[in-house]
């Protein structure tokens, strides 16, 4: 008797955990869709031709559209990304295969501790360093943006090679392949999908700040004329039409973050499909 009470009192263990996993996903799930369901509504209604085609209007303005936005926020984006992931992805690695160099205790805790420093301060930073010699300019924007991207590249980039296994690296290393190529050819294809989802992580980060972005590089609403120019920004179109008296503009805005969400949900799922392992 006293083991079929404790196999029930078992049964009602495991039912009880399923249900607060599930609550748990629920309760997650709410917001996100939440925030979607209204960008989609009240965005849903900017969504046209001209949208994707005409430049930002002027103050008053009616119609118009992001395309100046768009373009500025791909060439930003992107050419964050061409400094933040290579620097990311070299610290993660050295992290991860040199853990044993004393310079690894350096490089993890200035990676913490500039995981936790405010857009905003990083974008003083750059605006310092780089904005008061050239003036606001992508250049400027983007260098902000790649410090953001460094800690969660290298924490990610780290975390994955952790996870392949260590009979591959003894391998390889015993059928002679230096240790530099095997950390390129073997542990990194090994940990690819994971290495590429963090630095999705860190393009999705950077595609919606707009602090750092109005500090280095300013609202600007014409068409990229050169990287140290400034550009248009979606994340900034949202910022400052939001706040406008126009109810033309105000729909802007909203079409401007339905834009934005798309674009990095678009991201992920060509950088999925590009990763998807083929048999």
């Amino acid at each position: 008797m006293k083991k079929l009470d404790y196999y029930r009192f078992r049964i009602i263990k495991d039912y009880v955990a399923h249900f607060l996993v599930y609550l748990s996903l629920v309760a997650a799930l709410i917001p996100l869709f939440s925030i979607l369901y209204e960008v989609v509504q009240r965005g849903i209604s900017a969504i046209n031709l001209n949208f994707f085609i005409n430049p930002t209007p002027t103050v008053g303005e009616k119609g118009g559209g992001v395309a100046n936005a768009i373009q500025g926020t791909l060439i930003t984006m992107g050419f964050a990304s061409l400094i933040g992931i290579p620097v990311g992805l070299m610290s993660g690695i050295f992290l991860s295969e040199y853990s044993e160099h004393k310079l690894s205790m350096v490089i993890r805790f200035f990676n913490d501790v500039l995981s936790g420093i405010p857009s905003i301060v990083i974008g003083v930073f750059a605006y310092a360093l780089i904005v008061r010699s050239i003036g606001f300019s992508v250049i400027a924007a983007a260098f902000a943006l790649a410090i953001i991207m460094v800690p969660i590249v290298t924490r990610t980039t780290e975390e994955a090679l952790k996870l392949v296994p260590l009979s591959l690296r003894e391998a390889a290393i015993a059928l002679g392949v230096p240790r530099w190529k095997t950390v390129a050819t073997i542990v990194l294809r090994s940990a690819k999908k994971a290495v590429v989802t963090g630095m999705l992580l860190s393009i999705a980060r950077i595609a919606g700040e707009s602090a750092p972005v109005l500090v280095t590089m300013g609202y600007w609403r014409w068409w990229f004329a050169s990287l140290n120019r400034p550009a248009a920004n979606l994340a900034l179109n949202v910022f400052v039409f939001a706040m406008s008296p126009f109810e033309s503009w105000i729909v802007l805005a909203w079409g401007s973050a339905l834009v934005l969400i798309l674009l990095v949900l678009g991201v992920n799922i060509a950088v999925r499909v590009l990763t998807k392992e083929r048999y």
